[in-house]
């Protein structure tokens, strides 16, 4: 009798565990929260599994352990320092970590979790790293004590924030090498004071640029990076500049990524009974915050509209003849995961146009590093032409690829989201003008119909 019901009760764990694991594959549209959370793990574990599949453990550990021991400021490609491999498993352990994160706060998983994972998967295959995250996202957590609110609130901000981990880095050579708990306290004391006023100055500025700007916290740190780097400057320590951009891996890369995307693609097409139709409805949306696509459409569309933009993204790089390595496949993974929060072709396709025309004028080559960059994040101002019309997103995004050139050095190339700061300040000389314009216009389109 004992053996037995010791038999059936293992039966019954074992059951109970194999319904549990299937309900995390079961797409719920009401609570859809579960199942995202299981294909972003399925995406980290890709990610860690293609970087053991490039190097073997023992180069994977000591990659990371110089990703983390360099500076990381821009530009910084994760591939030089730590190999192909040490770059990818480091992102993918800094997408668990992030997953884990808004678990342990019971956030419910929706648009703006996969944007945000997607975006600290990507820069830490350029300037983010297992360690240096870790001092900002404390720094919010202490800011939600402060305020006496659930750190849940304040956690996107705080992940976001992490933009300015290069800043934490930096910290180490402003310090010195001789004194290990000086540099330790100085690393954590400015990485906490930054996760701390990063979330009263992020809603401050989305109320600047009204939600057109999608790196809206890019544009909070570019201000926070810049004032820092001033004072630092002050005393004397000058920032070396770092250009660390690998080439001849396009080929191995750009299986991965059509791998990724195609799974992407096919996981949205199978949920959504493969009617390719319904997923066109994303479209009509202009993208401006907040445009969560799960919320708004349901998360098989927006895996469509994901995987159709990683896609197109890579594409692009391809065909300018760029390089496929961190920064770039950084800039892929961005724009794939605001596929959920929103972009979609309609309103990406106008701002990188605007950059490839103003390339005919201009001294640079679309191939080049920082030029490559600048098209793929120019997608962080792709609400304007999603809002105002393909017109104004082109105009938007040939200002973009001049603007973003000349913006790094105010904050010293330590603010990863360079691209959104610069959009923070083109928003806010151009959505002004757009809006008055457009006023000008309506009234005087009335006025003739009055007439």
């Amino acid at each position: 009798m004992v053996k037995g019901a010791h038999g059936y009760s293992l039966r019954n764990y074992a059951r109970g565990i194999m319904m549990k694991y299937k309900s995390y594959l079961r797409y719920d549209e009401q609570k859809p929260g579960d199942f995202i959370c299981t294909t972003m793990v399925v995406f980290s574990l890709l990610l860690i599994g293609f970087g053991f599949l490039t190097d073997p453990p023992g180069t994977i550990f000591r990659g990371i352990i110089n990703i983390v021991r360099a500076p990381a400021g821009l530009i910084t490609d994760s591939i030089i320092i730590g190999g192909m491999g040490g770059a990818f498993v480091n992102a993918g352990l800094v997408t668990l970590i992030s997953i884990a994160l808004l678990r342990l706060v019971k956030l419910s998983f929706t648009g703006i979790s996969v944007a945000c994972i997607f975006l600290m998967a990507g820069f830490s295959l350029f300037g983010k790293d297992v360690f240096n995250i870790f001092p900002i996202i404390i720094g919010g957590y202490l800011y939600s004590l402060y305020k006496k609110e659930k750190f849940s609130k304040y956690v996107y901000i705080s992940l976001f924030g992490t933009a300015l981990a290069p800043m934490v880095t930096e910290m180490t050579a402003i310090a010195g090498t001789e004194h290990l708990a000086v540099r330790i306290l100085l690393m954590f004391g400015v990485g906490i004071f930054i996760g701390f006023i990063l979330s009263p100055i992020a809603s401050f500025t989305l109320r600047v640029h009204q939600g057109y700007n999608l790196y809206n916290v890019g544009f909070t740190a570019g201000l926070i990076g810049m004032v820092l780097a001033s004072i630092a400057k002050s005393f004397g320590y000058e920032f070396s500049s770092r250009f660390e951009w690998s080439t001849g891996n396009n080929l191995v890369l750009s299986i991965f990524l059509f791998f990724l995307f195609s799974l992407i693609l096919f996981t949205g097409l199978w949920y959504n009974k493969f009617q390719f139709r319904s997923a066109v409805r994303i479209l009509r949306h202009s993208g401006r915050a907040i445009a969560d696509f799960v919320l708004l459409d349901g998360y098989p569309v927006t895996l469509i509209n994901m995987g159709i933009l990683g896609i197109c993204a890579t594409l692009y790089v391809l065909l300018v003849g760029g390089a496929l390595n961190g920064p770039t496949v950084g800039g892929i993974l961005s724009i794939c995961g605001f596929g959920a929060f929103g972009k979609h072709l309609r309103n990406c396709v106008p701002v990188v146009l605007g950059v490839v025309l103003s390339s005919f004028l201009m001294v640079w080559k679309l191939s080049d590093p920082s030029v490559l960059l600048a098209a793929l994040f120019a997608t962080g101002l792709a609400p304007i032409a999603g809002q105002f019309g393909w017109k104004w997103g082109i105009l938007t995004g040939a200002i973009h690829a001049s603007v973003v050139l000349n913006v790094g050095i105010l904050h010293a190339g330590l603010n990863l989201y360079n691209n959104g700061f610069s959009a923070g300040l083109i928003c806010i000389v151009m959505i002004p003008v757009i809006e008055a314009m457009q006023k000008e216009k309506s009234e005087l389109s009335l006025a003739q119909g009055r007439n």
